[in-house]
């Protein structure tokens, strides 16, 4: 079984969360949620947390009246706190003040010093103190010498300092990138990088320290080994934490990540600097670096002073008026995944709740489950005359299991009416391609398409009613008994392809998917397979005479903005 390690960017701790954090980790959260369903929960490890050795961490504090420690304590457990309203759930939470993170940097830094790729110098040139980034001369005149997030003035530098490497390894750099299409993602960011990298641009060596002084701020890190009077460069410090939580004896076999999920304005430390670190110590490298872009906010960018910020309390306002399945959903489906920003506006997520949602899964679901319950006593019918049921291995294994039964199907279809004639639908054929879509959709960190194949399915189902109209052949059953048999297998297809679809959209429906699962007395097994778990009349269908409960109704339809 492959592993799969995904990795969110630890965030700052010197201001509360806000929807850029949740989306970053809500994304992950819902990666690990659907590779737990691929490959079971042993296969996957998600890490989230807290970026806590910044300047700005101290001069907060001291604005509070508190020590850097305790700013970051309760920083740090807003974070955990905020994750755990969005039902986010990370393997770990890693915090850089923490002794197993901030005892291996060190450890680190000495490998680098020792192979030549750390060497102590001065540098001279500007410094971004919003950011604590430093700036080449090149993007400093580029924006007028100012910061190019805040727009304040840049601090022009002086100051002894240990440098890597970092152009000791551009043409493997350009090689890799170029020679690698999903090593940055999406391909926007990447050609972002290459531009960069392509000659004649120049890698410089890059700082990783900064002195240590009378300031307050400066005293706030990890030291550089051997030399107390100057500590390591809060980015440097806060990359090392991918590496530090898996460097176990436990743990190592996670290494290394499948993906850091990550914003485009932090890209650059990601797809450059991080990969050059772990070339000179030797490590393995990411996967891919996924680089999504920004949220605005009814469509101008977001600004406290607007009164347009979608903070915490704004999205708890939303999860209470539309539940968090419908905030989780709208975050994960129209997100900025693909790169372009993406606007949280109210009438789109009303507009996108309602359709996917309310008249959607909810309202398929519903007609599907009273249909069940009128016509056939709540007991899911036997599409006898459409599907044949009989005794077969199940995963290939022909001496695993022989209890278990398979569905058999003629032609791979299902019979419909329309216009007084039997017309073939290829069931089994179209959801697995939904569950392809999804599977591949996947494997390029596109959580947002795979979760728009449960939807397909969904649409499909109602388009299968609208066309069979089950409701009006009932009514014909008494004249001919025949019907009820083709309503039975109609009613079986429906609810049979829900509850495929709603596999795929549970990793973002956390709260009611599993509601619909009890009442249809069909929630996956634990440690199932996915393509089975998936599979159309599979060793995890569901089978005739099966209780299907109406149930309250999932998703009540919004009105008004």
């Amino acid at each position: 079984m492959s592993l799969r390690y995904i990795t969110t960017p630890i965030y700052y701790v010197n201001d509360k969360p806000h929807i850029g954090h949740c989306y970053t980790s809500l994304v992950a959260d819902c990666l690990a949620r659907f590779e737990r369903l691929r490959r079971g929960a042993e296969g996957v490890f998600m890490l989230t947390g807290t970026d806590e050795h910044a300047d700005k961490v101290v001069t907060s504090a001291q604005e509070h009246a508190t020590t850097p420690q305790e700013w970051a304590n309760r920083n740090a457990a807003a974070f955990k706190e905020a994750f755990a309203f969005m039902g986010i759930a990370f393997d770990d939470f890693i915090r850089t003040t923490e002794p197993r993170h901030k005892g291996k940097v060190p450890g680190y830094i000495k490998r680098l010093m020792d192979s030549g790729d750390i060497y102590r110098g001065e540098f001279t040139g500007w410094y971004d103190p919003g950011e604590e980034a430093y700036v080449t001369e090149t993007e400093a005149r580029d924006h007028e010498y100012k910061s190019r997030v805040s727009g304040r003035p840049l601090v022009k530098r002086t100051e002894p300092c240990y440098f890597f490497r970092l152009s000791r390894y551009q043409e493997r750099l350009h090689a890799l990138i170029q020679g690698t299409p999903g090593f940055v993602r999406p391909d926007a960011r990447r050609q972002e990088v290459l531009g960069r990298l392509r000659p004649p641009a120049v890698l410089n060596d890059v700082p990783v320290s900064r002195p240590v002084t009378d300031d307050p701020a400066t005293q706030w890190g990890v030291r550089i080994p051997g030399d107390d009077a100057n500590r390591v460069y809060v980015w440097i410090d806060a990359l090392f934490n991918y590496l530090s939580v898996v460097d176990t004896p436990e743990r190592r076999r996670w290494w290394p990540a499948a993906v850091h999920l990550i914003g485009k304005d932090i890209l650059w430390f990601h797809a450059v600097i991080w990969p050059a670190l772990l070339m000179a110590l030797g490590e393995p490298l990411p996967g891919t670096i996924f680089g999504h872009g920004w949220w605005i906010s009814e469509g101008q960018k977001m600004s406290k002073s607007l009164g347009n910020f979608i903070d915490l309390d704004r999205l708890r306002e939303y999860a209470e008026r539309f539940g968090l399945d419908g905030l989780r959903w709208y975050l994960l489906t129209q997100g900025p995944l693909t790169g372009a920003d993406a606007d949280f506006s109210r009438a789109k997520f009303i507009e996108v709740y309602n359709a996917d949602l309310a008249n959607g899964i909810g309202n398929c679901a519903s007609r599907v489950g009273n249909m069940v319950d009128k016509y056939f006593g709540g007991e899911l019918p036997d599409p006898k005359g459409v599907f044949t049921w009989i005794e077969a291995p199940v995963s290939g294994n022909p001496d695993a299991n022989q209890s278990k039964t398979a569905m058999g199907v003629p032609n791979n279809s299902a019979v419909l009416r329309a216009s007084q004639c039997l017309v073939i639908t290829p069931w089994v054929d179209e959801v697995r391609a939904n569950v392809q879509k999804a599977a591949e959709a996947l494997d390029n960190f596109d959580v947002g398409t795979a979760l728009q194949q449960g939807i397909e399915i969904v649409r499909k189902v109602d388009g299968f009613i609208n066309l069979t109209q089950p409701f009006k052949l009932a009514k014909t059953i008494a004249q001919n008994p025949a019907a009820k048999d083709e309503l039975g297998a109609i009613l079986y297809c429906c609810a049979e392809a829900i509850r495929i679809g709603g596999i795929l959209l549970s990793p973002a429906l956390t709260g009611r998917m599993p509601v619909l699962w009890g009442a249809w007395h069909c929630a996956p097994p634990e440690g199932a397979a996915f393509t089975e778990l998936c599979t159309f009349g599979g060793p995890h269908a569901l089978r005739p005479g099966q209780k299907i409960t109406k149930g309250d109704i999932l998703y009540m339809r919004a009105e008004g903005v």
